[in-house]
Parts: C-alpha cells; structure tokens; sequence
C-alpha cells in the first residue's frame, strides 16, 4: 500500500467527496488502523467523524463482512468503544462459521457486477470461478501471505482479516502486517483535521469560545474580564486603539493562562507596543499588527513557522479547533 497516495486520496474525498464517499474512506480507515493494533486512532477518528456529521454507526458499516470484523475486534480487546453501542449486537459463533464459509469460497468473475446486492450475491455463483489467494492466506492463517498480496492494493481489504477470529486477538494486540507502525496516528490525525475544516464547529459567543478552550484543556479558570476604563487606560498607554474584536476578547476575560501548546495571553495592564507591534502573549510569540486600518494576528511558532491569523477571533477558533482534533 502507497501510503502517501492512500493519505492523499482520503484527505481528497473527505474534503470534496459525498457523503457516501466520505463515508466509506472514513470505514475504511477506521477499520485499518483498529486492524493494526491501533484501536485507539480508530475510535479517535470514528467520535470526531459521529460528533461532526451526526450520521448514524451504521453508515461506516457498508457490509456483513465490516460488521463482523468489527465484532471479532471487540471481541479480542475485550471492551466496545462507546460509539460501537449503536451497533447490532450478533451470534459470533454463527458469524465464525459464516466466515469460514465466505473464506472457502471462489472467486466468480460476477462478482461485483451488481454491486454487492442480494441478486449479485445470489447469481455470483453461476460465472467463472477461480481461487482467491487473499482469501486461501486468511484460511490458512497467513499473515504473512495476506500481507504479501495486500500491499499491493490501494485499500487493503482488512475486513476480511480482522473478521477472522482466530486472527483478531493478534491484530488487536498490536500485529501489524502491513508494518503501519506511527503512520496510523498521523493518518487518524490528517483526518480529523480535515473532518473539522469540512464540518467547521460554531464557536459561538466569546464567553463560550473560552469556555469551550478551557474545558477542553482539561479545567482551570480565565481571569475576570477587563472593564473598558482599564483597556481605555492601556491604549492611551500604548498610543493606539487595539482592534475591535480583541477588545471584546478583553471585556470577556483579561488574559487567558497558558496550555502546553499555547503561550499565556496576556492582561491589559502588560500589553506593549514595539515599533508599532502590540506585543499580547509571554513569552512574545502572538503579535498585532496593523496594515493602514487592518489589524493582523501574527503567531509565531519555532517549530511551524509564522502565521498571520486575519483577526484575533481567528486565532483562537483556531486553538479551540486543534483542542478539539487532539480529544
């Protein structure tokens, strides 16, 4: 599998894609990390995919064969994510023996021709009919082998495997076949992210925004808000009048503490000028700048570099957003 190409191609379809292709890179993929050994980045990705489009489990389910090996999965961890709650609970006794029989069956050059429907699945067996070697390597147990043949494929078919039951307990412990390794979380994570840029959230009111910053930071308080004598105060200080939305950032709350990933947001009283620059963050890596009448949020980042932000809004929706991606 072409990592690059398979990233790609899901960020391409979960952006611009319907919803029936979003849907489907979003099964896929859940289904692939959590066949991985990372359950984790699978259940991250399915809630935040649950939360934004409020479209039910069974849309990520297209097929007996997903929904089975989701079974199997849960089954070898030993616990169900909370999401998996809207799932049919079924007979995996029953399911195992259905498997065997689906792993045993050939290959029909009909297959498909009618997209998966009960009169495909009915007629399929009257084409041409050939081993399918995928199958034979599940059969047999074959990590290895599936892996071989399944490396080659732009979408890996990871159903089939996972819904094997004697092979789930190892994929939920973490076997890895198509040597994965870290690339699940960064996948899960360019995903959300365009998750979040197609399905934008309403950040709502300034005093809901830093609520919502503050719980999801895990806690903590803002400091009280700042009355328009004091910020009245401050811009005769530093000989200009600060723009209009952080000034109702100001009225809202004087300051925000710090998070691991963000800098402390400074009070009225410690707001500087430089050159023009209103220095509004310690350590100084959040600035504003003023273009003729059009203030900018510039933010500076040792590692990413430098962005200019259009408003000070516009930074902060930004922070709630990347809170949010990491929940």
């Amino acid at each position: 599998m072409d990592r690059d190409a398979y990233l790609e191609g899901a960020i391409r379809d979960v952006l611009s894609g319907d919803d029936a292709t979003l849907d489907d890179r979003i099964a896929h993929a859940a289904l692939l990390f959590a066949a991985s050994g990372a359950m984790a980045d699978a259940d991250r990705l399915v809630t935040h995919w649950h939360a934004l489009t409020e479209r039910p489990i069974t849309a990520l389910i297209p097929g007996a064969v997903q929904a089975r090996a989701w079974a199997m999965l849960f089954e070898a961890r030993g616990a169900h994510p909370d999401w998996a709650a809207a799932m049919i609970p079924l007979d995996l006794d029953a399911e195992e023996r259905a498997h065997d029989d689906h792993l045993a069956r050939r290959v029909s050059d009909l297959d498909g021709l009618l997209g998966g429907s009960p009169i495909g699945e009915a007629v399929s067996h009257l084409g041409p009919s050939r081993p399918d070697r995928l199958r034979e390597a599940v059969a047999r147990g074959d990590l290895d082998g599936w892996a071989e043949i399944a490396s080659r494929q732009g979408r890996p078919d990871v159903a089939v495997l996972a819904a094997t039951r004697r092979l789930a307990p190892r994929l939920a412990a973490g076997a890895d076949p198509l040597g994965l390794g870290d690339w699940t979380e960064l996948c899960a994570g360019a995903l959300v992210a365009a998750l979040y840029e197609r399905y934008p959230p309403d950040t709502g009111s300034w005093r809901e925004m830093i609520g919502g910053i503050l719980r999801l930071r895990g806690g903590g308080t803002a400091p009280p808000a700042a009355s328009l004598r004091t910020i009245d105060a401050a811009e005769a200080r530093l000989g200009l009048r600060l723009p209009d939305d952080y000034r109702e950032f100001l009225l809202t709350c004087d300051g925000l503490p710090a998070d691991v990933v963000f800098p402390r947001l400074l009070g009225t009283a410690e707001l500087r000028a430089e050159g023009g620059v209103v220095v509004i963050s310690e350590p100084a890596v959040v600035l504003l700048t003023a273009a003729g009448e059009q203030w900018r949020t510039v933010e500076i980042d040792p590692a990413l570099g430098t962005t200019v932000h259009p408003t000070f809004r516009a930074l902060l929706e930004r922070h709630l957003l990347l809170l949010a991606q990491s929940a």
